[in-house]
This record gives C-alpha cells, structure tokens and sequence, in this order.
C-alpha cells in the first residue's frame, strides 16, 4: 500500500465499519465545521476530552450534525481499530529475544486481555450498527432500544476493564525496559478511547 493513500484507506475503513455513510467532498464541506463543534460539545462529556476531539476529528464530514448515534458509532469503531493494532503489537512482541518468563507471562496475559477487549468492541459495533430505528424521545424507552443499547454498554464496559487488567499487569517494577512503556503507552491510550467511546454511548442512550 503506498503511504500517501494510507489515512484515506484508514478512513474509509473506519466509515465502513462504524456504518457511515461516505459523502462526496462538495456536500461535506459545508457542514464540516458545523459538525465539529458538535463533536467538541460532546467530547465535553468525557474524561479525555482532547483525546476525543483528536480521535473523532476525521469523521466531521460524515457524522450529521447532532447525530449521537453516529457518533457513539465512530468512537466505537476508532476504538476498535486502536484495540486491533494495540492486539498486533501485543502479540510480537511475545516473539522477541531476551525475554524473563516473567515477562513473557505477562504478555501473554495482556495478549488474551486484549483480544477479548477486541471481541468485545466488534460485538458491540454491530450491535449499534444494527439497530434499524427512528430516535426521539419517544423510541429511547422503547424495550427494544432498551435492550440493544444495554449490550453495547455492558460490552464496551467488560473491554475497557480488559484493557484496564493488561495496564495494571504491566506496573509492577520488576518488569521494566523499553517493551514495557511502549505496552503501556497503546494500552493506556486505547484504554482512554474506550473510556471516551463509553462515555459518547452514554449519552446517546441517555438522549
């Protein structure tokens, strides 16, 4: 893949999976700024409020204009894309050299929590995806939105406590050196995104 198309083929990967619709360019533009004020508004809801903006400015030009649903859609889906590389990461570096056994079980314990915080975000993208309803009001206390909505929040909640557990299995001091930060570091900001996805799906639900 040539690197100059990588952030486009990124992005509509991303519009795929959250179930967005890819609108040309002419059409956007007039609401991009508009729609990003919504996404800084609602950001404001979450822990990391600037992590938010940054991991949800690329979808301003497809994302309608107050549109919770879309949102918590695109957050999902930029977790679960971080969550995916996070897991790739994870899983060679139990091939490196040099390895203590304690280090190694300590991958590999990451390696299963991470995984599962990936199946648990996938489910919980099709769930939301797939929920086929007009929203007001008046379709939030409906038990079927109920129910759905309900999934999606206990999942995202059991990944982000997946990716919570390899964080804190990577604090202890007798692990240390440059494979454990870099752990880390994709597993903390992954862990915030997921917090942040939590909380847009929150408010959607709540709407």
């Amino acid at each position: 893949m040539m690197v100059i198309n990588a952030n486009v083929n990124r992005l509509v990967f991303l519009f795929l999976l959250a179930g967005l619709p890819m609108i040309c360019s002419g059409s956007a533009a007039g609401r991009t700024a508009s729609t990003t004020t919504f996404i800084k508004s609602s950001c404001y809801s979450t822990r990391y409020p600037a992590l938010c903006v940054q991991s949800l400015s690329s979808y301003a030009s497809v994302i309608q204009q107050n549109n919770k649903k879309q949102l918590a859609q695109a957050a999902l889906s930029e977790s679960l894309v971080r969550a995916q590389a996070v897991k790739e990461f994870v899983a060679k570096s139990t091939k490196f050299r040099g390895l203590r056994a304690r280090e190694y079980a300590a991958i590999k314990d990451c390696l299963e929590q991470i995984g599962d915080s990936v199946d648990r975000l996938g489910k919980s993208v099709e769930e939301l995806k797939g929920m086929h309803m007009q929203l007001g009001k008046s379709s939030t206390n409906q038990p079927e939105f109920i129910w759905h909505v309900s999934n999606v929040q206990t999942w995202v909640s059991a990944a982000l406590t997946d990716e919570n557990s390899c964080f804190d299995g990577y604090s202890s001091k007798a692990l240390n050196g440059r494979l454990k930060t870099s752990i880390r570091v994709r597993v903390l900001n992954v862990a915030q995104v997921t917090s942040n996805a939590l909380a847009l799906v929150n408010h959607f639900a709540s709407s």
